[in-house]
């Protein structure tokens, strides 16, 4: 059977439009392949301050990148990966960078630098700084290690999980939580504190972090503390010997008492200066631990001594909490300094490490 000429001519028509059809399409296509990628914005933006290091980094583009398209460059390096999400390509580092650190992102949209050089594909810079850690983070972190005597109890589910990265964004963004000083201690302890701003409990706290982490001990936060305390929080490596907190009352009979992880352990006679060297009144963290020392100075009168004492505590320049014969105690005899009977030194010395506030009042 043959067809009319009528629908010859349909059949050829319609052959026609699918042809044409199709090379639309593929026009189109091919189009398409051919607009340029460029990059669109980068995030952060350029100029942006105060970005917390440990967040993600953007790089939009016209349309998704294929898979030749070099991934952007970051300085100063760090760990992490990209990964291709739609038209952007995304950085998530495995830690972070620290504060106050100026980092360029440069996205490149080909491999072909004689294409860049023309203007064709230009690469695309961007430069932001990284903001400050909070002290509230630093608190949170070093009450949950046991370093200060107040429980921190986060929001729910605002706790920030054990590894770097976590960690690092917690110290720019500290998690909603409440802090809760611990019972047993006395009340003008509570009195050193003040939330989410530096205080004497902190600087207490610091210098005991330090001593265990082998760190010089001057209850200074700089960014060596800040790295192993990001690193302490997130193995859960906490304090060891527990919270001190002493007091040595100058009101006669001059004494010296202890407590320590919410108890009183501790309570003795003591001495401390008299008046041509009398033992500073405040609240100080103990710095520096000897079990023997030759001790050596100057009296009064002019004459000077060098004597063998045993169980040192530091806590305020030379003046220290130790051992020194005397007929008697509890009343002002020394040159400044705490002294003990050697029993009660002994146990005392024990008591307090470095970092325990002794208050002198």
């Amino acid at each position: 059977m043959s067809l009319s000429r009528k629908a010859v001519a349909w059949a050829a028509s319609a052959t026609f439009v699918a042809a044409g059809a199709a090379g639309v399409a593929i026009a189109v296509h091919a189009a398409h392949d051919q607009t340029p990628l460029r990059i669109v914005s980068i995030s952060p933006a350029a100029g942006s301050s105060d970005v917390n290091g440990a967040g993600e980094i953007t790089v939009t583009y016209n349309q998704p990148p294929p898979a030749t398209a070099p991934p952007p460059v970051i300085s100063p390096a760090t760990g992490g990966s990209w990964h291709r999400s739609g038209d952007t390509m995304v950085f998530t580092p495995t830690s972070g960078f620290p504060a106050g650190t100026r980092v360029t992102v440069t996205a490149h949209a080909t491999n072909n630098t004689a294409d860049e050089e023309a203007g064709i594909s230009p690469p695309k810079s961007a430069s932001f700084q990284t903001g400050t850690y909070k002290t509230l983070r630093l608190q949170q972190a070093l009450a949950q290690l046991g370093y200060l005597p107040m429980t921190w109890t986060p929001a729910k589910a605002a706790a920030p999980a054990a590894n770097a990265r976590d960690q690092l964004s917690a110290a720019y963004a500290p998690p909603a939580g409440s802090f809760t000083l611990q019972p047993g201690y006395p009340t003008q302890l509570s009195s050193f504190w003040k939330q989410g701003a530096d205080n004497t409990l902190d600087k207490g706290a610091i210098t005991a972090f330090e001593a265990d982490h082998k760190l010089p001990d001057d209850g200074v936060v700089g960014p060596t503390v800040w790295k192993a305390l990001l690193s302490a929080a997130a193995a859960n490596q906490r304090n060891t010997h527990g919270y001190s907190y002493a007091i040595a009352t100058q009101s006669t009979p001059e004494s010296l008492t202890i407590w320590h992880n919410g108890a009183k352990v501790f309570s003795s006679l003591a001495n401390t200066g008299i008046s041509d060297a009398p033992t500073a009144h405040g609240t100080f963290p103990v710095y520096e631990k000897l079990p023997f020392q030759i001790m050596q100075g100057t009296n009064p009168d002019g004459s000077h001594y060098a004597d063998p004492v045993p169980w040192v505590s530091y806590f305020n320049g030379s003046e220290a909490v130790h051992y020194f014969d005397r007929g008697s105690y509890g009343w002002p005899q020394s040159l400044g300094c705490v002294e003990l009977p050697y029993d009660a030194a002994k146990t005392a010395y024990q008591y307090l490490p470095e970092g325990t506030l002794v208050t002198v009042d």
